[in-house]
C-alpha cells in the first residue's frame, strides 16, 4: 500500500470504549478523520463517513505501546510486521539494551552488526543508509508499519568514544559520550538505554552512568537500563539503578523487570519493596515486563565480560585459546559469569532458538544439555563450539523465570507492557507475537489480576505518560488515531514455543495514524507508522 494514501473518514459505532485512563468503560461512537480522532460520543450518525464499522460487542482501545521492542531492523526487512499489528501494537520503543544501529561510524557499525546478529540478523543485502540518529529516524519516516520511538544506545555510543574495549572510561571519553548522547537526544531520541550485562556497556562504572543520565535529565528523557544482574545480585543491581538516576535527577524505566534464576524464586515482593522505597524518596520509576517465564538473548551474552571484549574475530580467538578457555570454564561452571547474571550456567535451561549458520539448524529447539547428551560431549564444550561455528550469531531462550515473581511485578503501579520480542530464527520466543494478547486473555480475563480498564491502561496510557507522548495513548478527541478493536471474550495469545509465529486471536481492526493496518483480521500492508521524536514539549 502506498504511504501517501489519504486515511479514510471512518466511523466506528457502538464500541465499548476503554480509553486508556483506567476509568470505567463506556459505549460510544468514534469518528476518525484523517490521522485524528475527530469525535467521541453517543450516536454520531453517518457524519459523511467513507466507511462504517459496527463494533457492537468489541472493545475500542488506544493502540498498544510496546515499551521494549527489538524491531530496529525488522520494520525494514519484514515491512508487513505481523508480530506487532496482529496483537494491536501501534507504537514501539526500540534502541534497547544499549545496542542498536545509530549513531555509528562505518567502523563501529561493522562490529555492531555481528555483535547483535542474534537479535536482528546481519543481512548482506541491506545497506544501512544512515549513520546518525536523525538519519535513522528520517528513514523510518519514509513509512513503516508502526510508530517508533528510539532510545540512544549506551553501548553503541561508548564504542564511538573508546571502541569495544574493556576498562573504565576516562573523563575525556565520558565527556565525549555525553556530547554524542546530547546530540542524539537533540535529534529526537527519547532517552538512553544501556545493557550492563552486554559488552561494552558492562564495563561502565557508576560515575559514567550518572554523568550520562544528567544529560538525559536536562533533555527531559528517561533512562531505560538492562541492569547488571537479573540473577545473583539482582536486588543490588536494581538498587544501583535507582541510586544512579536519583543522583542525576533522571526518570528511570526498568527494562523487562524480572527476578530470574534459581536464587530469586519468591523474591518478587522484595523488588517491589525496594522500588516503593525509592519512589518514597522522590525517584521517578516505571518498568515494563513480558508475561512469560523464559527470557531470550544471545548465547555469547553469557560469557564473562572480559571474554566478550572486542570484535567477533577477537572473541572467537579467545574461545580457541586454552588458557582463556580455562578461565571461561571457571566462570561459567564454578564461580558464576557476570554475563550470565552472576550465576553459573544452567545448561538444561539454555535452549537454542536461532542460528546464523544453516548447518547448525538441527540444534534449534534443543538445550545445550540435550545437545551434549546426544553428542557425548560436555555442555561447556558444546557451548563454546556452537559459538565458534556460528560466529556468535546463536540466539537462545533461558528458562529461568518464576510465575509468582511475574505476577507480583506486573501489579506495580507504574507497570507497562514490553514484549522484548526477538523476531528472527526458527523458534524465537513467543512473546514476540503474544505478549499483549496474553496480558488481556490470560492475566486479565482468565486470572483476574487486572480489570479490563486497568489492563488496557497498563498497555497504553501509562506507557504514553512515561514516553511523554503529546497526543497518543488515549481514545480522545484530537488525539492521533492509533486504535485497536478486539473481542474481550476471545482475545488470546496463540504463539507457543513450538509454533512461536502464530498470530493472536480476537483482534479485528488496528489503525495506525488513521489507516487500517489490520482490517477484519487481515494485514493490509499499510505503512503509516512514523518516527516519534523527543521535543522540548514532549514526544510527537
Amino acid at each position: 500500500m502506498s504511504n501517501d494514501l489519504r486515511a479514510p473518514r471512518l466511523l466506528i459505532t457502538g464500541a465499548t470504549v476503554v480509553d486508556g485512563t483506567e476509568t470505567p468503560s463506556f459505549t460510544a461512537d468514534v469518528l476518525v478523520d484523517g490521522d485524528r480522532v475527530a469525535a467521541v460520543g453517543g450516536d454520531l450518525g453517518a457524519r459523511d463517513a467513507d466507511r462504517v464499522i459496527d463494533a457492537a460487542g468489541l472493545v475500542l482501545a488506544p493502540g498498544f505501546i510496546d515499551m521494549h521492542a527489538h524491531s530496529d531492523l525488522q520494520v525494514f526487512l519484514n515491512p508487513e510486521h505481523p508480530s506487532r499489528l496482529t496483537q494491536g501494537v501501534t507504537t514501539e520503543v526500540i534502541g534497547q539494551d544499549g545496542l542498536s544501529y545509530a549513531p555509528v561510524t562505518d567502523e563501529t557499525l561493522s562490529v555492531l552488526r555481528r555483535k547483535i546478529a542474534g537479535w536482528n540478523t546481519d543481512p548482506d543485502d541491506f545497506d544501512f543508509p544512515w549513520r546518525s540518529v536523525a538519519d535513522y529516524l528520517d528513514v523510518i519516516d519514509r513509512g513503516v508499519a508502526t510508530n517508533l520511538a528510539y532510545l540512544a544506545p549506551h553501548g553503541t555510543i561508548r564504542a564511538l568514544a573508546r571502541g569495544w574495549n574493556t576498562g573504565v572510561a576516562t573523563d575525556d571519553e565520558i565527556d565525549q559520550m555525553a556530547r554524542i548522547l546530547d546530540r542524539a537526544l537533540e535529534e529526537g531520541a527519547v532517552g538512553l538505554s544501556t545493557g550492563l550485562t552486554y559488552t561494552p556497556a558492562m564495563y561502565a562504572e557508576r560515575g559514567e552512568l550518572v554523568r550520562l543520565c544528567q544529560v538525559v535529565a536536562r533533555r527531559g528523557g528517561f533512562f531505560s537500563p538492562h541492569h547488571r544482574s537479573y540473577g545473583a545480585g539482582a536486588l543490588d543491581a536494581y538498587r544501583e539503578m535507582v541510586e544512579v538516576t536519583s543522583a542525576a535527577g533522571c526518570a528511570l524505566h526498568l527494562s523487562h523487570a524480572a527476578m530470574n534464576f534459581r536464587p530469586n524464586a519468591g523474591k518478587g515482593q522484595e523488588l517491589l519493596a525496594l522500588l516503593a522505597e525509592g519512589a518514597a524518596g522522590g525517584a521517578d520509576i516505571s518498568l515494563d515486563t513480558y508475561p512469560y517465564l523464559p527470557g531470550a538473548t544471545t548465547l555469547s551474552a553469557i560469557l564473562p565480560s572480559w571474554a566478550g571484549a572486542g570484535d567477533t574475530d577477537e572473541i572467537i580467538a579467545r574461545l580457541r585459546d586454552p588458557d582463556a578457555l580455562a578461565r571461561i570454564h571457571e566462570h561459567l561452571e564454578v564461580t558464576g559469569s557476570d554475563g550470565c547474571h552472576g550465576v553459573v550456567a544452567e545448561w538444561d535451561t539454555i535452549e537454542i532458538s536461532s542460528v546464523g549458520n544453516p548447518a547448525l539448524a538441527d540444534r534449534v529447539g534443543r538445550t545445550i544439555a540435550q545437545v551434549a547428551t546426544e553428542t557425548g560431549r560436555e555442555p561447556f564444550d558444546v557451548c563454546i563450539q556452537q559459538l565458534v561455528d556460528d560466529r556468535l550469531a546463536t540466539g537462545i531462550l533461558q528458562h529461568v523465570g518464576h510465575e509468582g515473581n511475574v505476577r507480583a511485578i506486573m501489579t506495580h503501579p507504574w507497570h507497562t507492557g514490553g514484549s522484548d520480542g526477538l523476531l528472527i530464527g526458527a523458534k524465537p520466543h513467543p512473546r514476540g507475537f503474544g505478549t499483549f494478547a496474553r496480558y488481556l486473555g490470560r492475566y486479565c480475563r482468565e486470572l483476574g489480576i487486572f480489570s479490563l480498564e486497568e489492563c488496557v491502561g497498563h498497555l497504553t496510557g501509562r506507557a504514553a505518560r512515561r514516553l511523554r507522548l503529546v497526543d497518543r495513548g488515549l481514545v480522545r478527541e484530537g488525539y492521533g488515531a492509533d486504535l485497536v478493536l478486539f473481542d474481550p471474550d476471545t482475545v488470546a495469545d496463540r504463539a507457543t514455543f513450538d509454533a512461536p509465529r502464530q498470530p493472536a486471536a480476537g483482534f479485528h481492526h488496528v489503525l495506525v495514524r488513521g489507516q487500517l493496518a489490520l482490517d477484519d483480521g487481515h494485514l493490509t500492508g499499510a505503512r503509516s507508522g512514523r518516527a516519534l521524536r523527543r521535543t522540548d514539549e514532549g514526544v510527537r
